[in-house]
């Protein structure tokens, strides 16, 4: 027997994102945004309201980085999720994470997190199915203890995802299939 549940968000697992910027003072700010996608090849989707210090400083700079976030920094991941940057300007700073400058955007690259994609800002997108930013990805970069070669190892990311039913925060990690592949086998 099925349940009727009363949730609107219900798709799991959605991934948690670390979206980065400067602020106007050139300092870094960093959001959780678990409302985010690729909208297709080379192009990100980003559902964020324009009241988020993040989406100014991408409509300001022109540029940002989606970061995936880890399980070793989860807190970071959580923290940068509850405070508000319009409320506590030098959240990034408390966080004792690290970041660069990315060579193509300007935005930072956050160290810790595994997995970097560099994104020009597109447009900002507002209308009765939602609100968001779009982003085209210029570049991808990985720290190399997630590589295998020249190809990331998604197992060793040991990327996060957000369960809306709970609000835990789950490892995916585990390789269970291949795809374009494995479905071969019923045709």
């Amino acid at each position: 027997m099925r349940k009727n549940l009363k949730l609107t968000e219900g798709i799991y697992p959605m991934p948690v994102l670390m979206v980065a910027t400067y602020n106007e003072d050139g300092s870094v700010d960093v959001m959780n945004a678990a409302w985010g996608t690729m909208q297709e090849r080379g192009t990100v989707a980003l559902n964020l309201t324009e009241s988020h210090k993040t989406v100014q400083n991408i409509k300001a700079k022109g540029a940002f980085t989606v970061s995936i976030a880890d399980a070793a920094h989860v807190a970071e991941a959580d923290y940068f999720g509850i405070v508000s940057g319009n409320k506590e300007p030098h959240k990034f700073e408390k966080s004792g994470l690290t970041a660069e400058k990315s060579l193509l955007v300007d935005a930072p690259v956050i160290l810790e997190f595994p997995l970097c994609l560099e994104c020009e800002f597109i447009e900002y997108q507002d209308n009765a199915y939602g609100v968001g930013v779009i982003g085209k990805v210029v570049n991808v970069t990985a720290d190399e203890s997630v590589m295998i070669g020249d190809k990331v190892d998604m197992s060793l990311v040991n990327a996060i995802a957000f369960d809306p039913y709970t609000h835990g925060y789950y490892r995916v990690a585990e390789r269970v299939g291949e795809a374009f592949k494995d479905g071969l086998k019923l045709k």
